[in-house]
């Protein structure tokens, strides 16, 4: 069983920044894909990052268009944590952002379905004002 914890949400200006922080535990961290993901009022959870394993020390990331170049995925493996760090913000990122675990991700392989993350956290509020 592997538990995912959230932290890093709040209320921020449009332009501003924030990182949101997720800790697991289990032991199977360094091999398994991590994603964010997020929900906004009225809409379904959509993909955001996924960071993934390549083998060895080698990981991918991935993004979703809209937020390619402001989004950063990124994991420390000795503290079991994976980090999104978000710039250049804008209300449209206003949503619930989750964090997730895939652990049947195949080598060098990017999961961005929902349905390929085994362990969900329960969520961090990101609101970005106008």
């Amino acid at each position: 069983q592997v538990q995912l914890l959230e932290s890093g949400g709040g209320l921020v200006q449009a332009g501003g920044s924030l990182r949101l922080s997720c800790a697991a535990s289990g032991r199977t961290f360094s091999t398994s894909a991590m994603g964010w993901f997020r929900q906004a009022p009225g809409k379904e959870r959509e993909f955001v990052a996924t960071h993934s394993w390549g083998g060895g020390n080698t990981y991918l990331a991935y993004y979703v268009t809209s937020v390619k170049g402001r989004f950063t995925i990124s994991r420390d493996n000795a503290k079991n944590t994976v980090y999104l760090q978000m710039n250049s913000l804008k209300p449209e990122d206003t949503a619930v952002y989750y964090c997730a675990a895939g652990q049947r991700q195949p080598l060098s392989t990017v999961l961005t379905a929902m349905r390929d993350y085994d362990y969900w956290g329960q969520g961090t509020q990101v609101t970005v004002s106008s």
